[in-house]
This record gives C-alpha cells, sequence and structure tokens, in this order.
C-alpha cells in the first residue's frame, strides 16, 4: 500500500522544469535514497512529495491520516527555548526518561549537550543534532530528511544510519553521503533532466544497475547502427548514390568498459611524489598543540613527534572539537605549536583548502579566475587546460562564464577545490573538502586525486570519500597523540565506543557516592546498580525486537514462521513494560 501517490506531477522554477510528468509512489516500510546533481530537483521532489511545495500541475495524495515527519536544510528551532523543551516539548521528565526509545535517541545524538542549555547558544553541527532528535522522537509514518549528515561527525552518522535502518516508517533521504545511502537505502531514486529514474538498493546496487542500463543502451545503439550501415550501403548503390556521391559518417556507439578501470598505482605514485618533494615534507617534533593558541582550549596534541612523507595519503578522523582543523592550520603554517618544532620541506609547493569560502571579486567570470592561477595542468600522465578541468567538475558550457558572484554555496566551493589543482600543488591539506559537492562532483574529484601525485591529508566526516582517497587512517582520541587506525573507521568508531563505555564505568561509582534524600549510602548504592541492570536489560530486549523485526520482514511470505515471529514479538513488549515499570519505580525513589 502507497502512502504518498505523484500522478503527472510538473514543476519548474524558471523556464526549464524540474520535474516533468513524474508519477511515481512510496509503500509503508520503504527505505528511498535521492541523488542527482546541485540544482537538479532533489529537494523540489521532496518538497512536493511531504506538501511544502504544491506542484504546478499534476496531484499528490497521501493517505488519510498520513504522519510526515520532515527535516529540511535548515530549521526552525526558537534560539529562546531550552534545549530539553525544544525537543521534548511538554513531555515530563518520567514520561521520556522511562522510554528506552526515546532515552536511546538523546544519547545518540544530543548525548554531549546540555539539555538546560539554550537553542541559541548552540553550534550548527549542534542544532543540527537536536533538530534531529526532536524529529526521531515523533511517530512518523514517513520521514523525509534533506541531507542529514550535514554537521555531523562520523560517529553521529553511524549512529544514525543504525537506527533510522531499525525503524518501521517509511523513509525518503536526500543526501550526498554515499556510505549513508548503502546503509539505510533499499532503493534508490535518480532525479535527472526532468524525471526520477528508479533503482532497487542502496548507492553501491544503483552504480552497477546504472551502469549495466547504460551497457544496455549501447548494445541496443550498435544494433541500431548496424540496421543503418545496411540501409545506407541499400542507398550508396541505388542511382542517388550514382548522382549525389554522398559521404557518410555513422558516429562511434556509447561503449561501457568491459575490464574495470585500474587502481590507483600507489608504488608509481609514491616515486612521482618523491621526486617531486625528496625526503622530507613534514617532521614534527615533540610537539604540544592547543586548539584555541598556547595553553587555550582543548588539548590537540602533548609532546607528539610524527612523520609526514612523500606520496602519504592520510585521512584525519575524530570527534567535532579535536582539533582536527586545528593540526591542518598548524601543518599550513597558519598557528603556531605551544612547544616543540615543525620541519618543512623544502620543495614543499602547499594547497590548504579551509572549511572558509575564499573571496573573489564578484563581478569576474569563473573561467577567468582559474585561467588567473594557470591555464594547464598535468595531473598523472595527462594534460588538461582549465576549461577541461572546469566540465570535469561540473562547470558545463555556459557555467563557465557565469560571474563569480552568481554562483550558488557548492560552486563556489567547487571553485576554490579547482583553483587549489591549478596551482600544481605537491602537498594538499583539505579540511571538508566534500561539503556542498554532489555525487557525481565528488565522483570526479575522487578521479582527479586517483591520478594526483603528492602528500594528501583529509579531514571529512564523508565516510567514503575519505576511505576512496586516503590510503590511512589516523585519529585524535583526545590523549595528546596521532593513534594510526589499521583498520580504519570501524576501529575508530570501536575505539570511541569502548571509551565511552569506561567512561560511564568510572562514572558510576562517583555518582553512587552521592545518596539521595531519605536514603542511606548503601541504599542508594544498591537502588543504582540495579537501575544499571534494568537498563542493560532493556537495551537487550530492544535488540531483540529490532531483530524481530528484521526477521519478518524477510519471512513476509511465510505466514507460519510470521506467527511464531509475531507471539515471540508480545513476549518481548510484555515483558520491556514490566522492566520499564520497575525502571520508573526506582528512578522515582532516587529523585
Amino acid at each position: 500500500m502507497n502512502l504518498v501517490n505523484l500522478e503527472s506531477v510538473t514543476h519548474a522554477y524558471g523556464p526549464v522544469p524540474l520535474l516533468r510528468e513524474v508519477s511515481l509512489g512510496i509503500a509503508a516500510g520503504e527505505r528511498i535514497g535521492v541523488v542527482g546533481r546541485n540544482g537538479g530537483g532533489k529537494t523540489t521532489l521532496v518538497s512536493v512529495i511531504a506538501g511544502t511545495v504544491q506542484p504546478d500541475s499534476g496531484r499528490v495524495t497521501h493517505n488519510r491520516g498520513l504522519r510526515v515527519g520532515v527535516l529540511s536544510q535548515g530549521d526552525d528551532l526558537d534560539p529562546a527555548r531550552t534545549v530539553e523543551s525544544a525537543v521534548l516539548g511538554d513531555l515530563a521528565e518520567h514520561e521520556w526518561a522511562g522510554d528506552q526509545g526515546i532515552r536511546e535517541i538523546l544519547k545518540g545524538l544530543i548525548g554531549d549537550i546540555d539539555l538546560s542549555g539554550l537553542v541559541g547558544e548552540l553550534s550548527g553541527g549542534e542544532r543540527r543534532r537536536t533538530a534531529l532528535a526532536r524529529l526521531l522522537i515523533g511517530e512518523h509514518d514517513l520521514i523525509i530528511l534533506d541531507e542529514p549528515t550535514n554537521h555531523l561527525d562520523i560517529e553521529a552518522i553511524d549512529w544514525l544510519a543504525g537506527h533510522l535502518a531499525g525503524r518501521k516508517s517509511a523513509l525518503l533521504v536526500v543526501t550526498h553521503d554515499r556510505w549513508f545511502l548503502d546503509a539505510v537505502s533499499t532503493r534508490t531514486w535518480e532525479v535527472v533532466d526532468g524525471a526520477v529514474e528508479r533503482y532497487e538498493g542502496g548507492y553501491a546496487a544503483y552504480v552497477l544497475a546504472k551502469a549495466e542500463r547504460a551497457r544496455l543502451a549501447a548494445a541496443t545503439e550498435e544494433r541500431r547502427q548496424n540496421l543503418m550501415r545496411k540501409e545506407i550501403a541499400w542507398l550508396r548503390r541505388g542511382p542517388q548514390a550514382r548522382t549525389t556521391k554522398p559521404k557518410f559518417r555513422v558516429e562511434a556507439a556509447q561503449a561501457l568498459i568491459a575490464d574495470e578501470p585500474p587502481v590507483r598505482d600507489e608504488v608509481e605514485l609514491v616515486r612521482f611524489a618523491a621526486a617531486r618533494l625528496g625526503k622530507t615534507v613534514y617532521d614534527l617534533f615533540d610537539v604540544t598543540l592547543h586548539a584555541g593558541g598556547p595553553g587555550v582550549g582543548p588539548l590537540v596534541l602533548d609532546r607528539c613527534t610524527w612523520q609526514l612523507g612523500p606520496g602519504d595519503r592520510i585521512g584525519l578522523i575524530g570527534v567535532n572539537g579535536s582539533g582536527k582543523s586545528s593540526l591542518l592550520r598548524l601543518l599550513a603554517d597558519a598557528v603556531r605549536p605551544d612547544a616543540g618544532r615543525v620541519v618543512r620541506g623544502k620543495t614543499v609547493r602547499l594547497a590548504y583548502l579551509s572549511q572558509e569560502l575564499v573571496e573573489l571579486d564578484p563581478g569576474r567570470r569563473v573561467l577567468e579566475v582559474v585561467e588567473e592561477i594557470r591555464k594547464y595542468i598535468k595531473v598523472g600522465k595527462r594534460e588538461w587546460t582549465a576549461s577541461q578541468l572546469l566540465e570535469r567538475l561540473g562547470f558545463r558550457g555556459e557555467a563557465q562564464w557565469k560571474a563569480v558572484g552568481d554562483l550558488s554555496g557548492g560552486e563556489r566551493r567547487r571553485l576554490q577545490v579547482l583553483r587549489l589543482l591549478m596551482d600544481d600543488p605537491n602537498v594538499l591539506l583539505l579540511d571538508e573538502p566534500t561539503n556542498d559537492l554532489d555525487i557525481e562532483t565528488l565522483n570526479e574529484l575522487e578521479d582527479l586525486l586517483d591520478g594526483w601525485a603528492g602528500t594528501l591529508v583529509v579531514v571529512s566526516h564523508d565516510r567514503y570519500f575519505l576511505e576512496r582517497v586516503t590510503d590511512r587512517s589516523l585519529a585524535l582520541l583526545g590523549d595528546g597523540r596521532l593513534s594510526l587506525l589499521p583498520g580504519g573507521v570501524d576501529e575508530y568508531l570501536a575505539r570511541r565506543a569502548a571509551a565511552v563505555a569506561d567512561a560511564s564505568a568510572e562514572a558510576a561509582p562517583v555518582a553512587a557516592a552521592v545518596p539521595a534524600e531519605g536514603l542511606s549510602a548503601k541504599e542508594e548504592r544498591e537502588l543504582r546498580k540495579e537501575l544499571s541492570r534494568l537498563e542493560r536489560r532493556l537495551d537487550r530486549l530492544g535488540e531483540r525486537e529490532a531483530g524481530l523485526h528484521a526477521a519478518m520482514a524477510e519471512a513476509a511470505d511465510d505466514y507460519e514462521r510470521l506467527g511464531r515471529l509475531d507471539a515471540e514479538l508480545k513476549e518481548i513488549a510484555s515483558e520491556k513494560d514490566t522492566v520499564e515499570a520497575d525502571w520508573l519505580s526506582l528512578a522515582d525513589r532516587l529523585e
């Protein structure tokens, strides 16, 4: 049963329709990822589905009583409200504290935020997580998320993916985060040229299916060209050919590469990088660094010694505020260490992409501001013109002659990346390079970086991009060291989870040392111990419940098995009610 139906929907901003005669539906429980170029109509599509935008023509039908939750790219949080009231509304503390689902959402998204603080005092990332928590706490039949991973760190993205995959609600999500798409989506919609192309599976399945469609299209075109050649041969043998002598040229049909493209040749790239850079790129000796300046803010490095060599491709990981950007600024010589020495190689030609956009003359043209850096550049074994690289990064045709002042934030970001590459650096420091870039542009950027011979350090919350362009991962875990992660992002998440668990275990005895009013210290300890046991029991029941929901989805056609699973699910729900009631009773005694 479809929750939402679109029938022949058309909508335009200006002369070009972003949606043209689109008909589709969203069924209960479907999880759909929406991809496409920036400005191609993704946000328009989800806004029409949500009912916040009325189409120029066509019909949008919602099921009666449909509950839709929407997260747009901005938020309407009241800066004067506390975080608790913004997220939980009028829910009493005992109501939300006794609900395991709400507790998990609060812990997963805003566990580090003071609930009594004001929304107006939050950072951009904290506001995003607060808005997400408010949405997810509600009961919805359909959840629509527009770029939900913006401003979230890797841990928050990992938690959100797991949470959404376990919900029974239908999901429609617009995102450029390809790892996230694979983790949550069972179908993919591509918005292209006013149409919506539909594919089964997440991002990986979408890429494979799209390649297969291209291959089939190429085969069809080849058959058509064969028929044309036969027709042309017959015509050339006829009377018309004897008089006009026409010349025919059949264009080559589209061809898909039979084998996968070669992987990045690490040995060759390191050899080229060493030839350009020599032995020394960056050497850090006994360096101490604080994020806010000498002795100010979080400690980033504590007497750290580290070497960055020619051809190294490093992904730098850490929670927001751990000092990743501060480390890049140290390498870029924008800040000085508190103590220690930073040695930079004499042959280093540095390009540093910060999170801030470079201010350019708004009246100048896109091609002009690139060609002023350089008109030609060699990437790998191929030489590119400024215009060719602009086209690869999404500035096609007339877009190269747009005024800089007319560019969107994503277009300015692409232009900034391109100007850096045109300067022919041999060391690249990239701080969140994927911000505001669509998937097609990300693919092109990754392809360019594959053939780029130099030293690369990337800070990004885009897990797919990190794993795609770097060879090693390092983490800032708050201990003042740069920790090597042989297992990449998965190892980082495991270490962080272990650290959080250890911190909770250490905090428990401290909390238990302060007796509640009317209770002895011994009674207080026993009650808190029992409370922790009940919370662990609730977590295990929640995991079993999620597993049963997944098993029921797999056994949709096996009615006998469905009956057994449903009976087990009801037993777990009854047990959860009992445990939650016990938890509430204990919590009341401890207040």
